[in-house]
């Protein structure tokens, strides 16, 4: 009813609000913050014991949409071309379904990009598109190896291409691509995101040749006999979705889906502490930068609350996050080495941190600390997939679709603190 008085009994028109969301998207990702301390305020949050879990959504992006560079580059090349004339002088006698010999080295199709972002600017220009942000072309981030930690993490050529990748991810995170409704500049952004994974695939294989090349033992010695020499292909491999270029396939519970893997932090009361996303299908890297996450939201919300206790799936174990967590935020962390539901030990998992684990969790207090898992974050998806139907993101792009997910969980924790109100004034 207040609604209604507020509105003047005047139904909202569906473009109206997504308007409102887009523009006011930032703002409303905060609101986050701002009613998590609130429901610190009245005493709802109790962060001591906390659940960590992710749920798999489908994005506003279908699977079938999943291109190769070449398929890509031909549709932009085609949009470019003015005649097919044109295409038949600059083919010649070939079969014409090559890549053109610009696009078959990375300054040129840098170089392509640039072009053929400039003529779409010129044709934009005249148009109204105060609605959508502009797209712009994304910088390659310079990246930086440290061969000790590279090398203390994790042995051989695996180690530097994972560490590329993360800083590649990590760029994107800060410097996210507007997904706009242009599918000219959804292709040049899908064709751009493919080469900067080969940019990046390159520069991991180079700084660990150098390193191979360089590197010395404590003996002084060089490191065995150099690597197998690495050779780049000639365009970039691997596919993206030119709806959606932040979207991944990944495996959701009805099935490999389109989407996104959203992640929640949640205490005792199923208050939800922090709520991110990622386009990666697996847990095993989310661990500690949920926790991070979680104890951000309650500096933000200026709560005295601190977290003493973590837990999380199987899915989650990750030494190297669980080392992180422990020493430099002071917490526990119980996650279970055996998985699945026959809960059978793993092959080599054994002894050291592994038996140390399984000890905790069979023991009294561990088992009770653990049962709590289930019954403090799944009914939080449970709820929302299933009493409130959310079941995919509708925006597009992981700064729209975490501003979308964020809002999701606020309303969650509106909820709650509605329901306390109402239980307090009956009282």
């Amino acid at each position: 009813m207040a609604y209604r008085v507020i509105t003047g009994n005047v139904v909202p028109d569906h473009a109206t609000i997504a308007r409102f969301i887009v523009r006011h998207q930032d703002a409303l990702a905060d609101l986050f913050s701002e009613v998590l301390r609130l429901c610190d305020r009245a005493g709802l949050v109790a962060p001591g014991v906390v659940a960590i879990d992710g749920t798999r959504l489908a994005g506003s992006a279908s699977k079938e949409r999943n291109r190769e560079f070449g398929k890509i580059a031909e549709e932009i090349v085609e949009q470019v071309k003015a005649t097919d004339e044109a295409e038949d002088e600059e083919f010649g006698q070939s079969r014409g379904d090559e890549l053109p010999e610009q696009l078959r080295t990375p300054e040129g199709r840098r170089g392509f990009f640039r072009e053929a972002r400039r003529k779409l600017a010129g044709e934009n220009e005249d148009e109204d598109v105060a609605e959508e942000p502009e797209a712009e072309a994304s910088a390659e981030p310079e990246l930086e190896f440290d061969p000790e930690r590279i090398v203390a993490r994790t042995q051989g050529r695996k180690g530097w291409l994972r560490e590329a990748d993360r800083q590649l991810e990590q760029h994107r995170w800060e410097n996210p691509d507007p997904v706009v409704r242009s599918r000219p500049e959804r292709l040049l952004l899908a064709a751009e995101r493919l080469e900067a994974d080969l940019a990046a695939e390159r520069a991991g294989n180079e700084a660990y040749e150098h390193y191979r090349q360089t590197a010395r033992d404590p003996l002084g010695r060089r490191l065995g006999h150099p690597p197998n020499p690495y050779h780049p292909f000639e365009v970039p491999a691997g596919k993206v979705n030119v709806t959606d270029p932040d979207s991944k396939l990944i495996k959701a519970s009805e099935g490999y889906v389109q989407g996104y893997n959203a992640q929640a932090v949640a205490d005792q009361s199923q208050i939800v502490l922090a709520a991110e996303i990622t386009n990666s299908t697996v847990d095993w890297s989310q661990l500690e930068p949920m926790v991070a996450a979680a104890l951000a939201e309650l500096a933000r919300a200026d709560s005295s609350s601190r977290i003493e206790t973590a837990l999380a799936d199987t899915q989650y174990w990750n030494e190297q996050h669980m080392d992180e967590v422990v020493a430099n935020q002071h917490m526990q962390v119980l996650i279970p080495p055996d998985g699945g539901a026959s809960g059978k030990q793993r092959k080599g998992w054994t002894g050291g941190r592994y038996s140390w684990m399984r000890y905790v969790l069979n023991c009294e207090v561990g088992e009770k600390l653990y049962r709590k898992r289930k019954q403090m974050i799944e009914p939080v998806f449970g709820h929302s997939r299933h009493n409130r139907g959310v079941t995919r993101f509708h925006r597009r792009g992981r700064k729209a679709v975490r501003s979308e997910w964020r809002l999701m969980m606020m309303t969650h924790n509106l909820t709650k603190l509605h329901r306390a109100q109402i239980a307090t004034m009956a009282a």
